[in-house]
């Protein structure tokens, strides 16, 4: 996980306290983070150079899955990614009142060309391709990816890479968790490739696949609440530079200074902790994959 000064200051607990109740923030006055931020202008709070002015709009998929969101509305600041969005959106001086939604699907938000967002969050994870067609923020979340399955197949007693080699595996498309089954696991078969987590988790379901890749606190909500037989297999190896989420931004856009900052406030006085703590708990302890 990130490095955190876990200190928190009186005046953010207050906010924190909010976040953890899982309501987005409703002061109308913009945080301390904010303001500091706002130094010469450079990033004035509610003021910033978004799609509305005096707004800010956040993207995100459709359907917007646990833990990261709940109950597929992420309007209510509830699940993590809900919660760190209206917090960067605080910091930046745009209470809850002043952010607008909208649904942009995975693939949409990270190809070439104009937004309709000012940032969307949505378990990016940050890549040298992805980069040349969008910006990223500072990481918010530093993640592995886990495979899945269900009791009684193949590879629910696997202890190894090298046990999966016969599986059949898949993933949702254009993910970090469908890279790593074709350039960690090297399966002998062509994985499969689904539109969303739903579908994957549905040919888990009807054995189509033997088992899927998806980062942990997913993995840990799948087994959990929607598998009535779901196994953790174990984590994959993290290799090289850590996978980290970042919050998306048009190529060259003039607001990702400033979202960085946010989000370096946001890591810097704990807030990411806390938050990670209230919407991710549970979510450590898997086997290890060798």
């Amino acid at each position: 996980m990130v490095s955190r000064n876990t200190l928190i200051s009186a005046g953010a607990t207050a906010l924190l306290l909010t976040a953890a109740a899982g309501c987005a923030p409703a002061d109308d006055t913009p945080s301390a983070g904010a303001s500091a931020s706002s130094s010469a202008d450079v990033c004035p709070a509610g003021a910033l150079g978004t799609k509305t002015a005096g707004k800010i709009t956040i993207g995100t998929d459709t359907p917007a899955y646990e833990p990261w969101f709940s109950d597929n509305k992420p309007s209510n600041g509830k699940g993590f990614e809900s919660a760190v969005a209206y917090q960067v959106a605080e910091r930046l001086g745009y209470p809850a009142g002043n952010v607008t939604w909208v649904s942009v699907t995975f693939n949409n938000a990270i190809a070439p060309g104009p937004k309709a967002f000012d940032f969307d969050i949505n378990e990016f994870s940050v890549t040298p391709e992805r980069r040349t067609a969008v910006d990223f923020s500072s990481p918010y979340y530093l993640v592995r990816q886990t495979v899945i399955t269900t009791k009684g197949s193949k590879i629910s007693n696997a202890k190894s890479i090298a046990e999966l080699k016969t599986a059949k595996l898949g993933a949702q498309v254009g993910t970090t968790s469908y890279q790593a089954i074709t350039d960690l696991i090297k399966p002998n078969g062509r994985p499969q490739v689904f539109n969303n987590n739903d579908d994957a988790l549905a040919a888990l379901k009807n054995r189509t696949v033997d088992g899927i890749v998806v980062d942990l606190p997913t993995a840990f909500y799948m087994t959990g609440a929607q598998l009535d037989n779901g196994v953790i297999v174990g984590q994959l190896p993290q290799i090289g530079v850590p996978e980290q989420f970042g919050l998306v931004l048009d190529k060259d856009s003039p607001l990702t200074g400033c979202v960085s900052k946010a989000v370096d406030t946001l890591r810097n006085d704990g807030t990411l902790a806390v938050l990670e703590k209230t919407w991710l708990a549970g979510t450590g302890g898997a086997p290890e994959l060798q």
